[in-house]
């Protein structure tokens, strides 16, 4: 189908493009911006005047519960989730039931996510058998079936010789290694940072130094073996200025941040609110000033939804017996804007650490930006539109967020991949 999007401002961070122009789509396909291709003839056209037209947005970390955990969530409810959020690629971490260790497994999500034909999955294997720290996996196969990366998710590896030989291994055949700093022993029993709100709430603490010494030794390891090394999830100032001791010293590592960490702290908790129990803890204001400051000059490299969906029962519990995580594919976008808006980041910049930034650490070169050939994976949306977070607002089966109740900029209009409308709200006449 060839697809017209007409009077869109259109922003492309990695081609430095932010005008107001025509982007004309055939073939799955990016064609040309500005002046159709010749003999080019619209099947339909889309009329972007007053929204944004961005390549679709990339989620560095978006659990979808499947296989083995369809009670949270299925492969159905978060895809279309992602299609309201204007999330068109998705890298999804390997802690699902069975743990993705095998080809067949990875084979099966893809063929699955597939089948939808929705959003593109760009699976990340397991660093080791069943995440447990004590045999590799088989990295070359699992590449082969679709992997785009390694992990052990939120499982730290105990013994570091088994990290080391899983570095050598990738190193050896240019692997990336995604890692989120956990010292195993630090942050055992502990469910908020350790500071004044956990200890005013009697609940245990996680300190700084589970983020810094497990980050400490990973950068030690990666310069060492060689290995190419992403920090997922970073949560500390601390963490932080390790990275930048690091790349002073001329190495290459890249890191992300959660969208919660961005916005929230511990002072968050307040009551107990179950929905801010999250992996890694929310840490002080201090740590959030710093990780926002990282990210708008750089030195984060990329933002990510953290998607983790669970079941009302996970979180209708005391908060140190709750389940972890929140729901965020439909908030990456709205997420990101607020943050441009509090930061006085311009768009172009926030749109890119979650397009074409982000679409660098995964390693996709068709997507995250919209230069002509470019896989047709756009966002078109309404950046000043604001709506309410709601339960019954969310397409995602998991309700848990911390921003219940709050507004939030941006309403994404249309989702398209490779070409085809595969969302487009319903507006309320005036």
């Amino acid at each position: 189908m060839n697809i017209t999007i007409s009077n869109g401002r259109v922003i492309d961070p990695a081609n430095g493009i932010d005008a107001v122009q025509d982007l004309f789509v055939s073939g799955g396909k990016i064609v040309a911006l500005g002046t159709p291709p010749e003999g080019f003839d619209a099947d339909r056209i889309i009329d972007a005047s007053g929204l944004v037209v961005s390549p679709g947005l990339i989620d560095l970390a978006a659990r979808l519960r499947e296989p083995g955990f369809e009670y949270r969530a299925t492969l159905e409810s978060e895809m279309d989730a992602a299609m309201a959020g204007g999330v068109t690629s998705l890298a999804i971490p390997p802690d699902t039931d069975p743990v993705l260790d095998e080809p067949g497994l990875v084979e099966m999500l893809c063929h699955r996510a597939k089948k939808l034909n929705r959003a593109h999955v760009y699976p990340v294997g397991a660093l080791t058998i069943g995440l447990k720290g004590e045999r590799l996996s088989e990295m070359a196969e699992l590449v082969d079936s679709g992997c785009v990366a390694f992990s052990q998710s939120n499982v730290p590896i105990v013994d570091n010789a088994v990290l080391w030989r899983a570095m050598q291994y990738a190193a050896t055949f240019d692997f990336r290694v995604w890692l989120q700093p956990i010292a195993p022993f630090l942050s055992r029993g502990g469910f908020a940072h350790d500071g004044e709100v956990a200890s005013r709430l009697g609940l245990a603490g996680i300190p700084v130094a589970a983020e810094t010494v497990a980050l400490f030794t990973y950068l030690q390891l990666a310069r060492q073996t060689g290995a190419r090394l992403h920090v997922t999830r970073l949560s500390s100032a601390e963490g932080l200025k390790l990275i930048d001791q690091a790349r002073a010293e001329g190495m290459d590592v890249t890191c992300d941040v959660s969208i919660n960490h961005l916005h929230l702290c511990d002072l968050d908790i307040g009551y107990f609110n179950s929905h801010c129990h999250l992996v890694p803890p929310l840490r002080s204001q201090r740590d959030r000033e710093a990780l926002c400051q990282g990210l708008i000059d750089g030195r984060i490299n990329a933002l990510c939804s953290d998607h983790t969906p669970v079941d009302d029962d996970g979180k209708l519990t005391p908060f140190s017996e709750s389940e972890p995580g929140a729901t965020g594919l439909e908030l990456l976008l709205p997420l990101t804007l607020k943050w441009a808006e509090l930061s006085g980041v311009g768009l172009s910049t926030a749109l890119a650490r979650v397009t074409s930034d982000a679409g660098r650490i995964v390693g996709i070169t068709k997507a995250g930006h919209l230069s002509p050939g470019a896989r047709a994976d756009i966002c078109i949306f309404d950046p000043e539109a604001e709506r309410r977070i709601t339960r019954d607002s969310l397409r995602s089966q998991g309700k848990n967020t911390p921003f219940l109740g709050i507004e939030l900029p941006g309403r994404v209009n249309y989702t398209l991949v490779e070409g085809k409308v595969m969302y487009e709200a319903v507006l309320s006449a005036p």
